[in-house]
């Protein structure tokens, strides 16, 4: 089994217009959604045995947020500027090619290209708001079937979400 998590970045502020996109911060909402999502994902015990950033400031800080809540050392955060306005391809390619040791894999990033992938594996998410997190199992071997089989689970959750 393989378990992939989709974590779109969450909102981040514009109140400096002379940042460059990928420096942008998380806004105060930003960064209380992602704690928000990150004691969720720790209820449901889905820790990451890897994490995997954009080199993005926002991307970068809500997985640091997430981490710190489910206790995955932050040092161990993968950062690949490859993340950063990439194509879904690419988050594709970027999943096939993991190493098989991790059988469950965080990977923070950005729309839209988080939403194309999470549509490729359920038809159902058209759009992922803000730190929503798409996580699917799949009954694979390697990372290298990913997409190439049917996802026997399939959550979906996102700030504004009621908690169950």
């Amino acid at each position: 089994m393989r378990t992939l998590v989709l974590v779109r970045h969450a909102k981040s502020s514009w109140s400096d217009p002379a940042l460059a996109d990928r420096e942008r911060p998380l806004s105060g909402r930003g960064r209380r959604a992602a704690r928000k999502m990150g004691r969720r994902l720790a209820r449901r015990e889905l820790c990451p045995d890897l994490m995997l950033s954009s080199s993005a400031v926002r991307a970068l800080k809500t997985a640091r947020l997430i981490a710190r809540t489910l206790h995955y050392a932050r040092r161990d955060i993968i950062v690949d500027a490859a993340l950063y306005a990439c194509s879904t391809a690419v988050l594709l390619r970027t999943v096939r090619s993991l190493d098989e040791r991790f059988p469950r894999v965080m990977l923070i990033g950005h729309n839209p290209e988080l939403t194309g992938l999470a549509h490729r594996f359920c038809k159902q998410i058209t759009h992922m708001p803000t730190c929503a997190v798409a996580s699917f199992t799949f009954d694979a071997h390697t990372w290298t079937d990913i997409g190439r089989h049917t996802a026997v689970e399939v959550e979906f959750d996102y700030p504004k979400r009621p908690s169950t």
